[in-house]
C-alpha cells in the first residue's frame, strides 16, 4: 500500500493506493480523524484480487489542505469527480462507508457514466437526522481514540499504539478542529440534510449496487439499509450479524471476500 498525494483545486490531498486492474475508489466516513487508511484492513486483500484499489482522504479530513469554510455533500461529490479526473479515471467501482455511503449514492445519480458498480456500506442517506457525535462534537483525546479503535476494530494481531500516532498526526493538522467544526455546521443544517437525502434519487440509480450492514449497527440502522435496498431496483443486500456500524474493520475478511466477489 502506498501513501501518495494529489493537488486538487483546494490543494493537497493525501490518498492509499494498491494493487493493478479495474479501479476502486474507497470513501470513508465523517469522523474526525478519519481518512483513507481507514480503509487498512481492506486495501491489501482487495488489491490481491485483480483491483487497483484507492483510498483518498476527503477534502477537509485527513494530512490534506483544507478549505476554510462550511461545506456539505455538494463539495464532497465534486471532490470525487475532481479526484479521478486528477487521477485520469473515465470512471471507477465506487465504495462508501456511512458518510461515503451517502456521498456515494448522490455521486451514482449525478454522474451515473463516472460509476462501474457501487456498494453501500453502513450508509447514510435516507434518514435525515443527525448524530450526536456531529451536534456535540468536541475534541478527543488519545485516550478516547484508542477506545473508539478497540471498539471498531476486531482483527487479531492490529498495533493499536501505531494507529493511535497516526490519528493523532490527523487530530494535531493546523486547524484541523475549526475546519472539522465548520463542516459540521453545515451537514448539520437541517435544509442540507433534508436538500440531499437520498430518497427521492434512490430510483435513478442505474449501477449495479451491493449493499452492507450489520444487523447491531446503531448509527444508520439496519432498516436504512433495508430502505437502500428497496429503493434501488436490482440492488443486493448482505447483512452481517452480530456486527455494528465499522463493517470493513468489525469484520474485514467477510466485507473484503463479499465485496472482491461482487466487483469481480
Amino acid at each position: 500500500m502506498q501513501e501518495r498525494t494529489v493537488e486538487l483545486s483546494h490543494g493537497r490531498t493525501r490518498y492509499f493506493e494498491a494493487g493493478e486492474g479495474r479501479p476502486v475508489i474507497l470513501l470513508h466516513g465523517v469522523g474526525f480523524t478519519s481518512g483513507g487508511d481507514g480503509w487498512f484492513l481492506n486495501i491489501g486483500p482487495l488489491s490481491e484480487r485483480g483491483l487497483r484499489v484507492i483510498a483518498p482522504d476527503f477534502v477537509g479530513w485527513g494530512t490534506g489542505d483544507r478549505l476554510p469554510i462550511g461545506y456539505s455533500f455538494a463539495y464532497l461529490v465534486d471532490f470525487v469527480r475532481e479526484f479521478q479526473d486528477a487521477l485520469s479515471l473515465e470512471k471507477s467501482h465506487i465504495v462508501g462507508h456511512s458518510m461515503g455511503g451517502w456521498i456515494a449514492t448522490v455521486f451514482a445519480y449525478e454522474s451515473p457514466e463516472r460509476v462501474d458498480k457501487l456498494v453501500l456500506v453502513a450508509a447514510g442517506g435516507v434518514a435525515p437526522r443527525t448524530l450526536h457525535s456531529m451536534t456535540h462534537f468536541e475534541p478527543p483525546t488519545r485516550e478516547q481514540l484508542k477506545a473508539q479503535l478497540q471498539a471498531r476494530i476486531k482483527k487479531e494481531g492490529v498495533d493499536f499504539e501505531a494507529l493511535l500516532d497516526q490519528q493523532m498526526k490527523i487530530a494535531e493538522q493546523p486547524s484541523a478542529v475549526e475546519a472539522y467544526r465548520l463542516i459540521l455546521e453545515h451537514m448539520n443544517n437541517g435544509l442540507t440534510r433534508q436538500r440531499y437525502n437520498t430518497v427521492r434519487r434512490l430510483p435513478h440509480i442505474k449501477a449495479k449496487t451491493l449493499i452492507v450492514s450489520g444487523d447491531g449497527d446503531t448509527t444508520n440502522a439496519p432498516e436504512m439499509a433495508e430502505a437502500l435496498h428497496q429503493g434501488i431496483v436490482g440492488s443486493s443486500l448482505v447483512m452481517l450479524r452480530g456486527c455494528g456500524h465499522f463493517v470493513p474493520t468489525e469484520r474485514p475478511d467477510e466485507f473484503n471476500r463479499a465485496l472482491a466477489e461482487f466487483l469481480a
